[in-house]
């Protein structure tokens, strides 16, 4: 069979390529053409479009940048059309996505969404959309069934691939030795994420925190498909170290980490290291998000825990005398650590052990195979 798959982002390609890999393992035949990055071309896939062109943060910056997004469908329409697919595969990215979706509809193609949008959090009325024109969505968030049955749509739970990366992963033992990292002070992870503009937004709180603990070493993960400019603010700080695609790793022998909201967070729980989250976009998204977001929490950590499990430190408050004052209670009060990793433990198994990427591959080929 032929399927066309979109990713926007670096999670997206992550998830995109282990799926590839499935779907592959159970049909060898199988011609797949994407968009994504180097793990869903390495997986198999034909890359249409390298995600890094396509992924613009935030209300503000996608409609300054929507020229360029208006480009980018009306080239994937016409290469979708040319690639003729038995199914398209949809992996979060909602705005651009949800575009493709209304289009493969009335071209007569089966529309699979794997990963569901955050319409639980703000733009609830893109349920009609995804309702309208999605012919099987498969959610790895446990909460995402419930929340689609109330608007008269059944969507099947398949696990989580973020839960299935942390489990796959075996820690590299020569981490400190590799990177020349001091192995004799407690670790701090620093997660500013893989976008330059969020990046760019929190990197330099988080610098500023770790000048206000000159005895614990501050580890930034860093990604290489950023310009590594981006990283410069922390390249005089002595005891700042950066290491590159190695975040699992950096997490498994950190004590503490700040991440900035995102799937990252969900990782450093699973990881069972206690965090503080933070997040800072420009003014004008932030006025915006204010009004249209309808959940309580940001990170995907208190949204499955269903309470405040680690604190979020949002725009003004992500400085670093709040950082610090968080970061102090998490290297110090041995009982704030130990309860947050029970709530971890009970993330874990609201996850479930079921692996999500088996599951999504099984259930995409009986579907296009006329097995619903």
């Amino acid at each position: 069979m032929r399927y066309y798959i979109i990713a926007g982002e670096r999670s997206g390609d992550l998830h995109g390529s282990n799926l590839i890999a499935e779907l592959r393992k159970r049909d060898p035949g199988a011609k797949i053409r994407c968009w994504g990055g180097e793990m869903m071309k390495n997986a198999g896939g034909e890359l249409a479009m390298d995600y890094r062109n396509t992924a613009y943060m935030g209300i503000w910056e996608t409609l300054v940048n929507f020229p360029a997004i208006f480009r980018n469908l009306r080239f994937c329409k016409k290469d979708i059309l040319a690639f003729k697919p038995d199914a398209l595969i949809l992996i979060d990215y909602p705005g651009f996505n949800l575009r493709i979706a209304r289009f493969a509809k009335r071209k007569g193609l089966k529309t699979i969404y794997y990963i569901s949008p955050k319409i639980w959090a703000w733009n609830t009325g893109r349920v009609k959309t995804i309702k309208a024109n999605v012919d099987l969505m498969l959610a790895v968030l446990p909460f995402e069934p419930q929340f689609y049955k109330k608007y008269g749509m059944d969507v099947e739970y398949v696990g989580n691939p973020v839960y299935d990366a942390v489990k796959a992963h075996k820690a590299d033992t020569d981490f400190f030795e590799k990177n020349n990292l001091p192995d004799d002070k407690e670790i701090v992870a620093l997660l500013p994420g893989s976008r330059a503009q969020e990046v760019k937004k929190v990197l330099p709180a988080m610098v500023e925190t770790a000048m206000l603990f000159p005895t614990y070493h501050f580890v930034i993960a860093g990604v290489r498909n950023l310009d590594p400019g981006i990283y410069d603010v922390a390249s005089r700080v002595e005891n700042i170290s950066i290491v590159y695609e190695q975040a699992y790793d950096l997490l498994a022998y950190s004590d503490a980490a700040i991440v900035t909201s995102g799937t990252a967070t969900l990782e450093t729980a699973l990881w069972d290291v206690p965090q503080v989250a933070v997040y800072k976009t420009s003014a004008v998204t932030y006025l915006l998000a204010k009004m249209v977001v309808k959940v309580k929490f940001i990170t995907l950590v208190n949204l499955i825990g269903g309470k405040e499990i680690v604190k979020e430190l949002i725009q003004d408050d992500a400085n670093a005398g709040e950082i610090g004052r968080e970061l102090t209670g998490l290297m110090h009060d041995k009982e704030r650590r130990s309860l947050m990793i029970q709530e971890y433990n009970r993330i874990k198994e609201k996850l479930g052990e079921e692996k999500a990427s088996v599951r999504a591959a099984r259930r995409i080929i009986a579907f296009v195979s006329g097995k619903r």
